[in-house]
């Protein structure tokens, strides 16, 4: 514990936080006794998402038992997810913007069997995971992260079920994408696609050379979702990731 607590790059704004929601929970319940205090609860949430410790590893590191363990964790997650901004919040805040970036990440998971494992493989990226769509502002930086969608599910698609396009449309915000999402039309912006076997005008070409290096900065929104590991490589089943990525925004707008 006393390793965690030295070696988890979070500040400790992060920790009193998550603690605080702990405490208000407990004295909302009545719960009068809990193994740890907490403090230690909310460090060992952290840990698990953070650096994607597995249950049996938090329990021994913390002294408790495995399903308290999975209990503690699943009940913090829950926590945070409500606090998460939906989409209606994600679109009043992208209002404020002069553009918006989407795009989408796949978190990788272990493979599946049965009939669940098709639809959770990406012939894209050639494994397993989950579709998560996200936006930014002009500067990279999360403002919104959707519901998880089977790998196998196209950014455009995931993106029109989760009510994306039609809420930036309905709005008029600008928005910037990449050529997954060609066709979606609106307030969305993609590159032009190169005509079968012709080429791109020196306009177009331009047009999607400063398209580029405008949605690139988008792409810092994966990489806020991936510093937390357990969405670097997800050791638990698909349905879990959801209320996962929900806890993670939450706590990214916490803090930042």
């Amino acid at each position: 514990m006393l390793f965690y607590r030295a070696a988890l790059d979070l500040s400790p704004a992060s920790r009193r936080y998550v603690a605080g929601l702990v405490r208000a929970h407990r004295r909302r319940i009545g719960s009068r006794w809990r193994a740890l205090p907490s403090e230690r609860q909310a460090l060992l949430v952290l840990v698990h998402l953070r650096r994607n410790e597995t249950f049996p590893a938090l329990a021994a590191a913390f002294g408790v038992g495995l399903a308290t363990a999975h209990r503690y964790v699943t009940e913090v997650i829950e926590l945070l997810a409500a606090l998460a901004p939906d989409l209606r919040t994600a679109m009043r805040i992208a209002a404020r913007k002069a553009f918006v970036i989407l795009d989408g990440t796949l978190v990788p998971i272990d493979r599946l069997t049965g009939a669940d494992d098709r639809r959770f493989y990406s012939g894209k990226h050639r494994r397993h995971g989950v579709n998560i769509q996200f936006l930014t502002d002009p500067h990279g930086r999360l403002i919104w992260a959707s519901a998880t969608s089977p790998g196998s599910t196209h950014d455009l698609t995931a993106a029109r079920v989760h009510g994306i396009i039609n809420a930036l449309t309905g709005r008029a915000i600008a928005c910037y994408a990449d050529k997954a999402y060609i066709g979606a039309g609106g307030a969305i912006g993609t590159p032009y696609r190169r005509p079968k076997g012709g080429k791109l005008s020196k306009r177009k070409k331009l047009f999607n050379r400063h398209h580029a290096k405008i949605r690139a900065l988008g792409e810092q929104g994966a990489a806020t979702l991936k510093r937390w590991h357990i969405l670097r490589h997800a050791r638990c089943s698909p349905a879990r990731l959801t209320p996962i990525v929900q806890a993670i925004l939450a706590l990214h707008h916490h803090t930042n």
